[in-house]
């Protein structure tokens, strides 16, 4: 019995700020903007993201593969789900954000990746983000020149893309993508987060 009490003892004993560290509020979000790799390392920049996961959404295909989707045959985009702490980085800074990592008027795909899996698309997993994500669209309507492509659609599912997809980039920094493609990307929000700061 006393083995059972001490744990529940010493928690009470702990500074607040140790309680209150262990009950830190985290909220998420489904976004796509080109390929994951770039759009999960350009969130893990961004303070207040505690997490990043490359997956599929916003197609009817359950359990989709990597293959299954740049066949085009599931209607999913690339995507990533940011678990980020609302107490550090708001959702709306988020969405914000999202408008500065990728080229949202683009159509049929990001850059050099052409295809529907590379659609720009935001994905509320509810009323509340329903609502901030389209504000945030008509917000970034006006400083962009073309029409934005950003497809607003009700997450209904997030399957979690295959191990080898996560932490692409800071497991393979000199691959050929992610030097040329992924690096230059990042480098340049860097230095636009930096600036913020000042």
């Amino acid at each position: 019995m006393i083995r059972l009490l001490l744990p529940l003892c010493l928690f009470a004993l702990l500074p607040s700020s140790m309680t209150q560290a262990a009950e830190t509020k985290t909220e998420s979000i489904v976004l796509g903007g080109g390929c994951f790799w770039c759009t999960e390392a350009a969130y893990k920049l961004l303070p207040g993201v505690k997490g990043a996961t490359c997956g599929y959404a916003g197609g009817d295909e359950p359990n989709p593969t990597y293959e299954q989707v740049c066949a085009h045959a599931t209607g999913h985009a690339e995507v990533v789900k940011i678990d980020y702490d609302p107490s550090v980085v708001t959702l709306d800074r988020l969405l914000e954000y999202f408008w500065q990592v990728h080229n949202p008027t683009q159509v049929g795909g990001q850059g050099n990746d052409h295809g529907p899996q590379y659609r720009s698309i935001i994905l509320p997993a509810n009323a509340a983000q329903k609502a901030a994500a389209e504000k945030s669209k008509a917000e970034a309507g006006k400083i962009f020149r073309d029409k934005l492509t950003t497809e607003i659609v009700a997450l209904t599912k997030f399957w979690p893309a295959e191990s080898y997809h996560q932490d692409y980039f800071t497991k393979n920094p000199n691959a050929g993508y992610c030097s040329f493609v992924i690096a230059p990307k990042i480098k340049k929000l860097q230095h636009a987060l930096e600036d913020a700061k000042k």
